[in-house]
Formats: C-alpha cells, structure tokens, sequence
C-alpha cells in the first residue's frame, strides 16, 4: 500500500474511539476502504460485524465497490456499507415488532408526508407555513424526539401547533403500518436506547463502525453511532469541520466537540496532505479558511505543481457574466484539449443558472444541470411505485390516494371521502374498506363498481408479486392498468410522451439491475431511499450545479460565479449569523479545482425588475492577493488573454463553416 504516514496510522488504529479529521481531496474513501480490508484480512474480524455508513448511496456503491478490490467476494460477505437512513430501514425489517409495525411496512416520501400533514393542520394554511410546520415535524424527529417530548421542549406557539400535529401525525402513521425517512433514524435510535436486550443484540452484530462525512451528522444520528458503539467506543469517524454545509438541513457540525467529550480517550489523526489540488488554490483555501473559529486546526499542503493564479472577473451583469464563462471554458477546452467534463460552474442558488444555460448553449458548449426533476420525483414513476407499495402494504392508504383513480377511474374525492369515514369508523384501511360489500353497498352504484373493479385489480396483482420478480411485475402492472393508453391519452406532445414511457421501462431496468429476484416491497422501499444524485450520469459535458451539490467532486477546472456580498456570502445567511458556514461553502467551492480556478462577479444585477449595484463578496479581500490575477489590473496579461481569447474563437468560426 503507497499510504503516507497518517493515512497508514488511521487505517492501523482500532485500540479505541477514532476520529480522523481529512482534509479536502486527502483522500479519506482510501482509508474507510483499506481499514475495511485491514479488519477483515489483518484482524479477522468477519465482514459481516463491521459497517461502514456513508450519506448518499451513490457514496456507498463506491465504497462497495473499492473494497471489492481490496477483498475477496467470500470475506466480504455480510459486509455493511450504506447510508444512515438504509441501515435504519434494515434494523426496522428486522425489528419491526420492537418498533410497534408489522412486517411489510410502508415508507412515506416527502409528498406523502407533506399530503397527511396537510391534512392534519388547520383548514386554508398557506404552504409556507405548512412548509415551516413540517421542518419543525421533521427537526423533532431528528433531534430524537417523542412528540410528547416536543411538546415538553416547545418554546413557542407554532413549536405547540408542530408538536400536536407531530402527535397526529404519528398515530396516522402507525394506522397505515408505515414510517417516514425521519422514523428510519429516530425508532431504531429509541429501541437501542431503551432495549438493553436490543443494545446487545446489535453490538454484537456490529463490531466495528465506520463513518464517513461525519461534520454532516444531526443529533439523532450521533446518538445513533453512540448507540451503537457503545462505550468501548469501536468506531472511526472520519471528517472536515470545514466542510460542514449542512446545517439547514439539520447537520450539527457540533457533534465534533461531542465526541471528544463523550469519549476521552478518543484518539485524532489529521490528513493534511492533499492529492487534487494546485498549491496556488490550497493557499487560497487555508487563507480563507483560517477566518473561522477552530476546534482543531488543521493546514492542508500538497507536492503538486503551483498552478496558474487564480483569475478573477469583474462583469457588467450576470449575462455579461455567464458569456465570459461560457467564452473561458470553450477557449480553455480548445487550448488544453480537455473534455466538457473537466469543467464545472458552481454557483450558490440554482437562479443562477439561466443565464449560464442560454450563454453555454449559444457557445455550442455541452452542459449537464444538476438539480433538475428526480427521477423517482416523476408523476409516471411515483404512480407505478405507490400501485408496488399498495401490492406490497394493503395498509398504505396514501400509496391507495395516489393510484385508485390513476389511470381515471371515475371516483372522485367525495367518494374517497365517504370511503375514509367508512374505514374509519371500522378502524381498517382504504383497500380493506373499500373489499367489504357493506362498505360498498353505501356508495352509489357506479363509483361502488369503479372501486370493485380497482380491488379485484390490487387482488390480481398481489398474486402476481408473489411469483414475478419485481422487473417483470412493473410490466404486468404497465400493461394491466392501461398505464400507456393513459399517458397518450393525458399527453399529446410525441417527444414528451415517449421520454415519459421511457420512464417506464427504465424503472424496469432499475428493479433488474439493483436485485435478480426478491419482493417488490423491499425494493420499492430501496428505491424510496435514492436521490436524485444517486441517478445522476451526465456524461461528457460541463457540469451546472450548486455548491452544495458539487461536496465530493472534482474538476480541472473549477468557475465560481456570483461572488457578490448577498450572493455569496448569501443575505440569508447573514442575516442569521451565519457566515462561517458560508466560509465553509466557499472552501468547498475552491477545493473541488484541481488545477486552474475562475472567481467572477457582476457589478450590478436585475433584482425584481431594478437594476441593483452589487459589492465584491468579502471572501474575495480573505484570499492571498498574491495569488489573484484580477480583470482590469494588469493591461498586458489582460491583452494577451483577450488575444488568445479572440484567435481561439476565430479558429471556432472557421471549423463551424469548415463543416
């Protein structure tokens, strides 16, 4: 193994606690994999006790597949690398009864959280504040919260209103026999907390835990870890305080000084030694960086070249902005012969895209926008996976709201309405209400045959779930639901109805390659946990997408635009006090270049329909100055780049009407 020293140390140590703080582009996926390898091989340890959890299962098929390499199929056997929410949904097959469900259960996404939560709150709320009565739902649940527990801690009148809609919310939930993303962490974190015959259980069954991106954990999931590790503290826990960017979405960039508190003996190892970046971009970095408090400190250096200065534009306007980018990348892409995918353009808001997209486009450069529509986001996707989960859980009545009049069955909400009075009054499902001839005997005769017919469909294909694997049962439910003739009939464009009847066959295609056979109720709750990123193959183009989304990522050439006090910084974040995370934002940003990085700026900009003067983001004035080439201020490299810049785009021209 080439490791350096540190590297070497993190993979070697499993005397206790270890907390390894990696560095951007340090190359911390090398350590999680090879102290994989080095358990299994060097200390015998069987694959199956350790678990590694990463955040994305994009995230986890790569480390799966790294450690594939390092590892033998059979002693990788029974190996755990996966994300929080997927370990969580493991623990709850298995210990469904602890949990108070029954096997088979449900998950419910966002839409259908969102849809009961409605439900429950007062008649007319406006979506923002509907929007703000589920984040509250939802940081209960992370913070590990019962809702009687929220309602003791409430310190406001929206926190009572969030708290009784909690409570609400969860005997519906517990009605359907289903959980939401949030109870995959929150219901296996209660049973180990409070089972000390389930605390054992699981420590014997996971020996030896590993976490990666651990800056981004909320306070559930840290309880989760210490849970599971128990004192003896077998973990490694594998980190950067200065990437931590989550903490709208509920990371708790705190849980760093938690475990060094939780566990004294714990042990720190620093990677600081870089392997992507230029050294120009690294000193950029720790000058920005080192503006932000610390708990450890911590100096990333690299053997690699110098690296060109980092340019910084000045723009009229974020058109003129997004031109002299689209400019740059085709010229650079002409000079160095690079690919599309080299590229990326990192902005802070996807706004920011329009004009980039319009600018590129015209460049006749190819480009990928991440951060469009999710696959499993799609009206013909969701439609087929609520009919799997509805086969899968007779008791899912918001998968049985979604598809009972899709394709059109004529029953309309009043029905449905009568419906749910029905069932619950017999405390009993959607679809067990809707089988009982004395349910159906009280609607009116036509929308009563409509739901007969439905029944006798979710029967047929109940059958077939139990014989077809999951590829071939979306095909069956395609065909005998007329779902194509409903989508022709619904859309009339060509182009986008077959991209939609792709859809089809790819969520096919997705049941095939992710398991040969198995329930289609277990794969469907799989799918449930993908994201958008998980799907995402743009191929060879100049990738689009926001800071937050570009963690992770590398590119040889990185371009950041809108680097405006408002923008970046965002005016947001400064209103609440929280521009170190901002920082933090921006060091990713920089960090993802590997050798040539573009600053830009407009000076003014079109804000609901006023021109708006924009200052210089004050991260700009924390960079090392030496480093910077600035527009504007050094006549001659300015007039032999626009030189370079004017012969790249003539040679263009001339290869355009050459074909």
């Amino acid at each position: 193994m080439n490791l350096n020293p540190q590297q070497r140390a993190a993979i070697e140590y499993v005397e206790g606690p270890l907390l390894v703080l990696a560095g951007a582009g340090s190359g911390k996926t090398r350590v999680i994999t090879e102290k994989i390898a080095h358990l299994i091989k060097r200390l015998h340890l069987p694959a199956a006790k350790i678990a590694a959890i990463t955040f994305t299962n994009k995230a986890s098929r790569e480390m799966r597949e790294r450690v594939g390499k390092l590892v033998s199929g059979s002693q990788a056997e029974g190996l755990t690398v996966c994300t929080f929410h997927a370990l969580g949904l493991k623990f709850l097959q298995i210990e469904h009864a602890r949990a108070g469900l029954r096997r088979g259960f449900s998950i419910f996404d966002a839409d259908d959280a969102q849809s009961m939560i409605r439900e429950l709150a007062p008649k007319g709320i406006k979506n923002d504040a509907l929007f703000a009565l589920q984040s509250l739902v939802s940081r209960a649940k992370n913070d590990g919260l019962t809702p009687e527990q929220a309602a003791a801690r409430a310190a406001s009148a929206r926190e009572r209103e969030a708290a009784m809609i909690y409570a609400l919310y969860q005997k519906r939930l517990a009605a359907f026999n289903a959980v939401d993303f949030d109870d995959l962490v929150r219901l296996p974190l209660a049973i180990l907390e409070e089972d000390a015959e389930a605390r054992t259980i699981w420590r014997e069954r996971i020996r030896y835990l590993l976490v990666d991106e651990y800056q981004d954990t909320n306070s559930g999931q840290y309880r989760l870890i210490k849970a599971l590790a128990g004192e003896r503290g077998a973990f490694t826990a594998v980190g950067d305080d200065d990437q931590s960017i989550y903490a709208w979405r509920g990371a708790n960039p705190e849980n760093l000084d938690e475990l060094a508190r939780d566990y004294p003996r714990l042990k720190v190892i620093k990677l600081e030694q870089n392997y992507r970046c230029a050294r120009r971009i690294l000193r950029a970095a720790n000058a920005l960086i080192a503006n932000n408090a610390h708990l450890f400190e911590k100096r990333l250096w690299s053997e690699a070249a110098e690296g060109p200065a980092i340019r910084v534009v000045e723009c009229r306007d974020d058109e003129h902005e997004a031109e002299r980018v689209a400019g740059e990348i085709a010229f650079l892409a002409e000079k160095h012969k690079a690919r599309w995918n080299e590229f990326a353009v990192l902005y802070r808001g996807n706004f920011q895209s329009r004009a980039l997209e319009k600018a590129l486009r015209l460049a006749r450069v190819t480009y990928h926008l991440t951060g469009g529509t999710a696959f499993l986001e799609r009206a013909e996707v969701k439609d087929l996976l609520g009919y799997l989960r509805l086969i899968n859980n007779p008791d899912d009545d918001a998968a049985f709201l979604r598809v009972v009049n899709t394709p059109r069955r004529d029953i309309g909400s009043t029905t449905l309405e009568k419906l749910g009075q029905l069932a619950g009054a017999r405390h009993v499902s959607l679809l067990q209400a809707a089988q009982s001839d004395a349910v159906l005997a009280q609607l009116p005769a036509r929308t009563g045959g409509a739901l007969a017919g439905f029944v006798a469909l979710a029967g047929e294909l109940s059958v077939l779930a139990r014989r077809l694997p999951a590829a071939e049962l979306v095909g069956e439910l395609v065909r005998r639901t007329r779902y194509v003739e409903h989508l022709t009939a619904q859309i009339k464009e060509p182009a986008l109805r077959e991209r939609r009847l792709q859809n089809l066959t790819e969520l096919s295609d997705w049941f095939r390659a992710m398991q040969k056979d198995g329930a289609s109720g277990d794969l469907a709750a799989q799918l449930a946990l993908m994201t958008n990123a998980d799907r995402d193959d743009p191929g060879n183009a100049v990738r689009l997408m926001t800071l937050h989304s570009a963690k992770g990522l590398e590119f040889r050439f990185v371009f950041i635009v809108g680097v405006e006090e408002g923008v970046l910084p965002h005016e947001g974040s400064l209103e609440e006090g929280r521009v170190e995370e901002e920082r933090r934002l921006m060091y990713v940003g920089i960090t993802r270049a590997k050798e040539q990085l573009t600053l830009s700026y407009a000076k003014r900009k079109r804000r609901f329909g006023e021109i708006t003067a924009n200052e210089p983001s004050r991260f700009l004035k924390e960079l090392p100055q030496d480093d910077l080439a600035w527009s504007g201020r050094d006549q001659t490299a300015d007039a032999e780049h626009r030189k370079e810049l004017a012969s790249s785009h003539l040679a263009r021209i001339a290869n355009l009407l050459a074909d």
